[in-house]
C-alpha cells in the first residue's frame, strides 16, 4: 500500500463514510403503541450505522475511530 495522499483521498471518495439515521422528532411518534414505532426504526437504522460504520473503518484505519455523538 502506498502512503499517497491522493490514493487515499479517491479510495475515500469510492467507499464515502457511513452517514448516521436521522432521529425521529418527538412529534413523529403518535405515542399510540405503534406495533413497528419511527423509533424502533431508528433504533434498528442506528444499529445498522454502527456495524456499517465499524467495516468502514477496518477498510480505512486512518480515517480516524471517533463516532459522531447520538443524542
Amino acid at each position: 500500500m502506498s502512503d499517497d495522499p491522493s490514493l487515499s483521498a479517491a479510495r475515500l471518495a469510492d467507499d464515502p463514510r457511513p452517514q448516521p439515521p436521522e432521529k425521529p422528532l418527538p412529534q413523529e411518534c403518535c405515542e399510540s403503541g405503534c406495533p413497528i414505532c419511527v423509533y424502533d426504526l431508528y433504533a434498528e437504522a442506528l444499529e445498522e450505522y454502527r456495524q456499517a460504520l465499524a467495516a468502514w473503518l477496518q477498510r480505512h484505519p486512518s480515517a480516524g475511530g471517533e463516532t459522531p455523538a447520538h443524542g
